[in-house]
């Protein structure tokens, strides 16, 4: 299993934009979600798809997963810092042309939403997953991603004010 097949490898590249942007979420940072992409491609090429799994919901399960492989893995390391080298943040400072600044608005917006909400509003309206998908990626029922993006677009309207609304 650990190779993939012609159709997988196919399919897999078409979905690296979306998988791109799906680690762009989860992470909130460009160069994590770089890091993140690399290593989910990485696992999917060393470990295979199974042949009858939908290549594109498997990609952004194994996504998630290795996210929050991620995630434990900081925790451990902030738990013993002496152990663990740290490593310092390199955002940049670039200014923001002007017609970025509403989408670093709605940016800002999404990330203070709970991740919950985020990942299904993400999947659903930037990624253009059906419900059934999303919860499938996401591993919970349907109505609960329904409610979680019910909840994201209340949020996000109370949170969101578009440069010059005032």
């Amino acid at each position: 299993m650990p190779s993939l097949s012609d159709s997988q490898r196919e399919a897999l590249m078409a979905e690296l934009g979306g998988l791109r942007r799906f680690c762009y979420s989860l992470t909130g940072n460009a160069a994590d979600a770089d890091d993140l992409l690399q290593a989910t491609v990485e696992k999917l090429l060393s470990k295979g798809i199974p042949e009858d799994a939908h290549t594109a919901k498997w990609s952004y399960r194994v996504c998630k997963n290795v996210w929050i492989d991620e995630l434990r893995s900081r925790e451990v390391r902030q738990r013993y810092p002496s152990i663990a080298d740290e490593e310092e943040d390199a955002r940049s400072t670039e200014a923001v042309a002007e017609g970025e600044q509403a989408l670093d608005a709605v940016s800002r917006a999404l990330e203070q939403l709970p991740e919950d909400q985020r990942l299904a509003l993400t999947l659903v309206t930037v990624e253009g997953k059906s419900y059934a998908e999303a919860a499938e990626i996401l591993e919970v029922p349907v109505g609960t991603i329904m409610s979680r993006i019910a909840r994201a677009r209340k949020n996000l309207l109370d949170i969101y004010s578009p440069p010059g609304a005032d």
